[in-house]
């Protein structure tokens, strides 16, 4: 069977039509026996899940509808949740202080460095399915899959949580009463699920569900409207602020600061927790840029993908470090800092100011805030479904496209439905952190594949050529010795092993550092040493792959300082998802084992 040359595939074969190739992985151990079977299905295992998309754009089967403003929008939207609202307040209190500005920066900066990589993808395969199409272009399909199934579940709890953060605050609203009848009415009497089925999350999941599967403009106007009206409140909360500012907050002396038994609230003045505060807000913070990425999964949608994409992932970044830096400002000129509250420090703040009526329009602004975060959640699951099963990844009918809609119909509905159950009988506090590993691997993903395509050859130079690998061209071609201009098939290969062993030791250095840096900080020379030749290393492997020649494509959008942005960004991804507790990785680890059992033997 043979394939045309446009299905995306760069070896010419579908991969929903895999059994075309050979017979599929459960098949083949039973031929010829176990032993004889093993040995074959590992065979068939490799040549399918090391096949690459090609990077071409191909036709667009979904709508393009979407604007560089409404990409700008959903991204503000998922992005700047209600979090810009209670984020400020946590760590201002417990972590750095009115240096909670300098928190933001820092989280903004490895931020962006996520999101140029992101928006050089965008512009490179405009296509729906974000990391995961981006990672089937340049890995294969394994590594893709691994990338999309995660990405699925961190959608599914990212949505779920969020509207159960809705349902709560409407709840507490209208003094407990939504809560009181469901439980009354209907109680769960078991400690793995909430107390009572969660009608009205349910309810919102689905309705939104709906308004996406029968028309993605129409959704995308209700969107532009909530991030409107949540960066006027923002505006509001800045104004309002500024009026009752007082700089003498920035300059507390140490002799004011209150100090109990079982808080201390550090030395006073602008960074009372020190540099050290400092960076672990920008660890807190960092959470709350989390969201710009589902731009990337409209990629099939967007009028001008090449542009609007990488303008609206830079753009909404940088509004959403506006608004968290002017109202984390604002917060700590207004109020000590030790005299914060983490829940709810804006109504708590007004209360203190005798403005009780300015905490009403902020409950107006978190209300839009979540209805757009949970929008942003929302959005991006069908289409990851959308592109795994176009690809032959999950079940077909999942990726089926709505000839009146032009939307995902079946995947957009089986994805709210499932959310929606989730939302409805689970308490999904143990689940949050699934969300963050999810999505700090897929930056990683991405920044590592802009780091192989960057440097891989051009289809132009395609023709075959024989791979030396003595130790002596190695060498030469580590430093670049011949000072080559255009990839070659050797340092292609040399730069995709240097990444792979920057990633790992990443890994390491940074596990060294947790063990290590308090004894390298109290001035033991052994650890100060083990930890700078690790750095060292990093910085050696960095410059190694810069010496490498660069692909000559031309690109509407690139990632500048190549390979220091992206290997940076690396760098803070794994330094985050390290410091996630270990029940998380054990809940990855079985999600991933799902996942691998559903594409080993579901063919």
């Amino acid at each position: 069977m043979t394939f045309p040359e446009d299905s995306g595939y760069s070896n010419g074969a579908m991969a929903h039509h895999r059994v075309a190739q050979g017979p599929t992985i459960k098949e083949a151990y039973n031929e010829g026996g176990l032993k004889a079977g093993a040995v074959h299905a590992a065979r068939v295992t490799y040549e399918i899940l090391s096949r690459r998309k090609a990077a071409e754009e191909g036709v667009a089967r979904l709508a393009r509808v979407l604007s560089a403003l409404d990409l700008t929008a959903l991204g503000v939207g998922s992005t700047l949740g209600v979090g810009v609202y209670v984020l400020a307040g946590d760590v201002a209190k417990n972590y750095a202080g009115p240096a909670v500005i300098l928190s933001f920066l820092l989280a903004a900066v490895a931020s962006v460095f996520a999101g140029l990589c992101y928006a050089e993808f965008g512009a490179r395969v405009p296509k729906a399915g974000s990391a995961y199409v981006y990672s089937y272009v340049c890995v294969g399909e394994f590594i893709a899959f691994i990338i999309g199934w995660n990405l699925i579940l961190e959608y599914i709890i990212g949505a779920a949580s969020v509207v159960k953060a809705l349902s709560e605050y409407l709840d507490s609203l209208l003094d407990k009463a939504i809560s009181t009848q469901l439980q009354e009415w209907m109680p769960i009497d078991s400690p793995h699920l909430a107390k009572y089925p969660d009608i009205f999350a349910f309810s919102v999941i689905m309705a939104f569900s709906v308004a996406l599967a029968f028309g993605v403009k129409e959704s995308t106007k209700f969107n532009n409207f909530c991030t409107g009206v949540n960066l006027c409140v923002v505006l509001f909360v800045i104004i309002s602020g500024s009026f009752k500012a007082d700089t003498k907050n920035w300059r507390i002396p140490a002799s004011e600061v209150p100090h109990t038994e079982t808080k201390d609230f550090g030395a006073g003045g602008f960074a009372p927790y020190g540099l050290a505060g400092i960076i672990k807000g920008a660890a807190v913070c960092f959470y709350g840029f989390i969201g710009f990425d589902c731009v990337a999964t409209a990629g099939e949608e967007a009028r001008r993908p090449q542009k609007s994409i990488p303008f609206a992932v830079v753009a909404s970044l940088l509004v959403v470090f506006l608004a968290y830096c002017g109202v984390s400002s604002v917060l700590t000129l207004m109020l000590p800092y030790y005299m914060q509250d983490e829940k709810a420090p804006f109504p708590f703040v007004y209360d203190r100011l005798g403005w009780p009526w300015a905490k009403y329009a902020v409950s107006v602004g978190a209300i839009c805030a979540l209805c757009s975060s949970l929008l942003g959640a929302v959005f991006p699951l069908p289409r990851i479904i959308y592109a795994m099963s176009s690809d032959g990844l999950l079940f077909k009918f999942m990726g089926r496209v709505s000839e009146r809609y032009q939307t995902p119909l079946v995947g957009t509905m089986v994805a709210g439905f499932f959310t929606g159950t989730l939302a409805m009988i689970f308490e999904l506090e143990q689940l949050i952190h699934m969300m963050s590993i999810g999505t700090l691997l897929a930056y990683s993903m991405v920044a590592s594949c802009v780091l192989l395509l960057r440097y891989e050859r051009s289809q132009s130079h395609r023709a075959p050529e024989p791979l030396q690998l003595s130790c002596r061209a190695l060498l030469r071609q580590l430093f670049n010795s011949p000072g080559l201009v255009a990839p070659t098939r050797l340092s292609s290969v040399l730069v995709s092993v240097l990444v792979t062993f920057y990633a790992v030791w990443c890994v390491v250095v940074l596990s060294g550092v947790a063990r290590l840096g308090g004894a390298a900080l109290a001035g033991e020379a052994g650890a100060a040493l083990a930890l700078a030749a690790g750095a060292a290393l990093l910085l050696a492997t960095l410059c190694a792959i810069a010496r490498q020649p660069v692909s000559e494509k031309k690109l509407a959008f690139s990632v500048p300082l190549v390979p220091w942005l992206p290997g940076l960004s690396i760098l803070i991804n794994v330094y985050l998802m390290l410091n996630l507790d270990h029940m998380t990785w054990i809940r990855f680890g079985v999600w991933i084992a799902a996942g691998e059992y559903l594409i080993l033997f579901s063919s």
